[in-house]
C-alpha cells in the first residue's frame, strides 16, 4: 500500500486506486478474520473480544471484509475490461475520480448489505448483566426470512462474483486475440512472420495475467461453495469428516483475499523495482549516515 500510494509503479491513477482498495481489504480481512476470529479463538479464548456485542461487531467486519475483497476485483476486472475493449467508454471510464466514486458506492453497499449478520448472533451466558460469546440464533437455520437471507448471501458473494470474473476477463481475452491475429497478419504482410511484436507480447501477458486470476479465485473458492451446496441440499449431518472440510474451505477463501493484490503487483516491473528500492533503502541510509560522520 505505502509502494503504490508512492505513485511511482508506472500505473494510471485509477488502476493504481484500484490495487490500493484491493490491498486494504485483504488487510482487514488479515486483520479481522485471521487475526481477530481465527488466532483469537484458537489461542486467546477468553477476551473482552468475546463480549456479545463486540464479536456481533466483528462477525460484520469479517464477511463486509471478505466481500469487500471480492467485489472489488470484480470492480478492477471491469475497469480492466473497460480500458481495454471499449476504446469510447475508456476516457471518461477508466479515471481517478471515477474510482474513487466506484470504490466508495462499492463499499458502502457492501456495508449495508452485511449489517444483519450483527443479528444473527446471541449470547451464549450472562454473567453480571454482561453477555458473553456469540452463538448463532437457531433461527438463522430455520426461519424463512435468515434462510433466504444466507441463500442471497451466497449468491451474491461468491457465486455472481464467479460469474462476473469468468464474463469480464473472458470477453477480455476475446478481445486480445482478436486484436493480436489482426495485427499479426498486418506485421506479417509488411514486415514478415519472423518480426518480434513488443505489443503483442504484451498482450499474452494480460491474457496470463487474467487467467491467473480467475484461476486462483476459482480454485481457492471452490471447496467453500461445494460444502456449501452438499450441506444445504442434501441436509447431510455434521460429522469429523465435513468439519475438517468446511475448515479447510474456510483457509482457503481467507487466502483468496490475500492473492489478487500480490498477483497484480508483482507481474509489474515498476512495482518490483519499488520492492527493492524499498529494502535497500534502509542500509542505504546508514551508509549515506556513516560517510558523512567520516
Amino acid at each position: 500500500m505505502v509502494i503504490l500510494s508512492r505513485g511511482k509503479c508506472g500505473l494510471s491513477t485509477s488502476t493504481t486506486r484500484y490495487l490500493m482498495a484491493m490491498a486494504t481489504a485483504d488487510l482487514l480481512v488479515v486483520i479481522t478474520e485471521v487475526i481477530l476470529y481465527q488466532i483469537k479463538y484458537h489461542y486467546f479464548p477468553v477476551s473482552f473480544l468475546d463480549i456479545t456485542p463486540v464479536c456481533s461487531f466483528n462477525a460484520v467486519l469479517r464477511t463486509t471484509a471478505k466481500s469487500c475483497s471480492v467485489w472489488l476485483t470484480i470492480t478492477f476486472s471491469f475497469d480492466r475490461f473497460v480500458a481495454i475493449c471499449c476504446q469510447k467508454l475508456r476516457a471518461k471510464y477508466c479515471t481517478g475520480k471515477t474510482a474513487v466514486v466506484v470504490l466508495a458506492t462499492t463499499d458502502i453497499l457492501l456495508c449495508l448489505i452485511n449489517i444483519p449478520f450483527y443479528f444473527t448472533q446471541e449470547p451464549g451466558v450472562i454473567i453480571d448483566s454482561v453477555p458473553w460469546g456469540c452463538i448463532t440464533n437457531p433461527s438463522y437455520f430455520t426461519d424463512i426470512g435468515w434462510m433466504g437471507f444466507k441463500w442471497f448471501h451466497t449468491i451474491f458473494n461468491p457465486f455472481l462474483p464467479f460469474f462476473l470474473i469468468l464474463l469480464f476477463n473472458a470477453l477480455t481475452v476475446s478481445h486480445i486475440l482478436v486484436a493480436s491475429q489482426v495485427r499479426k497478419r498486418l506485421r506479417g504482410q509488411s514486415k514478415g512472420e519472423s518480426q518480434s511484436d513488443p505489443e503483442m507480447e504484451g498482450r499474452r501477458k494480460s491474457i496470463i495475467l487474467l487467467f491467473t486470476i480467475s484461476g486462483s479465485f476459482i480454485l481457492l473458492w471452490l471447496v467453500n461453495i461445494v460444502e456449501f451446496l452438499y450441506s444445504n441440499i442434501t441436509g447431510a449431518a455434521h460429522n469429523d469428516l465435513h468439519y475438517v472440510v468446511r475448515q479447510v474451505g474456510f483457509m482457503l477463501v481467507s487466502l483468496s483475499c490475500c492473492t489478487n493484490t500480490f498477483i497484480y503487483g508483482v507481474t509489474q516491473s515498476k512495482f518490483r523495482e519499488q520492492v527493492k528500492n524499498t529494502m535497500k533503502y534502509p542500509l542505504t541510509s546508514i551508509i549515506r549516515l556513516m560517510k558523512k560522520k567520516q
